[in-house]
């Protein structure tokens, strides 16, 4: 892709402190006018094969309900069948990479910018980005937010509502805020 030489993608990507350079929000700006456009269509052939096109790699069998947001497109990358109902939003600006046979209820959030801390810095717009990856089989219960950083295993499911800020094993439930194991969920054998 054409971006993948901008330095500021670079370093966006590489979790470095970055600046949203010309080309990037660019992208960023012709995505956000497709994404809109998408999720007005109700044909969800249509729909689905416009916001596919937006993304870096999808796999066979994915379904999006509007209104199915994202920054950029690029970094995300989804295995198949791939469910996400109403609301779903995935702040991609490190990379985001989602197995197998997932689902994401309503209003689930994905969010890999990691804002500075110190004020005079925030206050220059730089930022990082930590990465999240979602194994095969999860399902992510509607308002759960997966902060930066994060990697969930295979087999993993979200509660409802849950804060994820840290990483989990596979064969879990968790839930909360922030989100912790609730019992092991190991597949039937």
């Amino acid at each position: 892709m054409e971006i993948d030489n901008d330095p500021a993608y670079q370093q966006m990507i590489n979790g470095e402190l970055y600046m949203e350079s010309p080309k990037l929000l660019k992208l960023r700006n012709d995505v956000r006018t497709k994404i809109m456009a998408y999720n007005q269509i109700a044909d969800n052939d249509k729909r689905n094969a416009g916001m596919k096109s937006l993304l870096r790699s999808v796999g066979d069998r994915f379904f999006v309900e509007p209104t199915f947001e994202f920054s950029y497109g690029v970094n995300i990358t989804i295995g198949n069948h791939f469910y996400a109902n109403h609301g779903v939003e995935i702040c991609d600006e490190g990379r985001v990479t989602i197995g197998n046979d997932c689902k994401f209820g309503p209003k689930v959030g994905l969010y890999t910018p990691v804002h500075p801390l110190d004020p005079t810095v925030r206050r220059t717009e730089a930022e990082r980005t930590a990465p999240i990856t979602i194994g095969n089989d999860c399902w992510i219960g509607g308002s759960a937010m997966i902060l930066p950083g994060v990697t969930l295993g295979n087999n993993v499911v979200v509660g409802a509502g849950s804060v994820v800020t840290h990483s989990f094993p596979d064969n879990v439930v968790v839930v909360g805020n922030p989100a912790r194991v609730l019992k092991e969920n190991k597949p039937n054998a």
